[in-house]
């Protein structure tokens, strides 16, 4: 049986609103319970080969608790978001989260928790925080505020 390559696709213009994401980011930030810095991590995100998808991995730290997860980010035209799915060594599954980027305001959410953040002029810092949204319960997860500064 003859294998048929199908000719290669063009990703969505959509994805270029993602486009700021690119970069190692170093995060600093604390829990809104806290009057100290409690949050630090490092994010890198890149687009994979074809630029269909773009791709998160890093860690963040939340006192003494770590978290290190990958993410994958793609563009859904029927939904005008970026759907993506976390992989995270906290739970043997992945969460589903969402992305908007418009201009220097990025949305990122989940089931009961947002975040909202916007760029610098520059593009090299992303300030904002994460809410819980309706009668979610507060958690250090949720309700803090972060600063991602570019590092590369």
């Amino acid at each position: 049986m003859e294998e048929t390559m199908l000719p290669p696709g063009k990703p969505n213009p959509a994805l270029k609103r993602l486009e700021k994401l690119v970069g190692v980011w170093k995060i600093e930030g604390g829990t809104l319970d806290s009057n100290r810095n409690n949050i630090s991590g490092q994010v890198t995100i890149e687009w994979l080969p074809g630029g269909f998808f773009m791709m998160q991995r890093g860690e963040i730290a939340v006192n003494e608790f770590k978290v290190h997860a990958l993410e994958t980010i793609w563009y859904d035209p029927s939904t005008k978001v970026f759907p993506s799915y976390v992989y995270s060594d906290v739970a043997g599954f992945p969460s589903r989260y969402y992305w908007d980027v418009r201009g220097n305001v990025v949305k990122h959410w989940t089931k009961g928790a947002k975040y909202s953040g916007e760029f610098s002029e520059d593009g090299n810092t992303l300030s904002g925080g994460w809410r819980p949204i309706g009668r979610q319960k507060k958690t250090q997860g949720n309700n803090y505020n972060a600063v991602m500064t570019r590092a590369v």
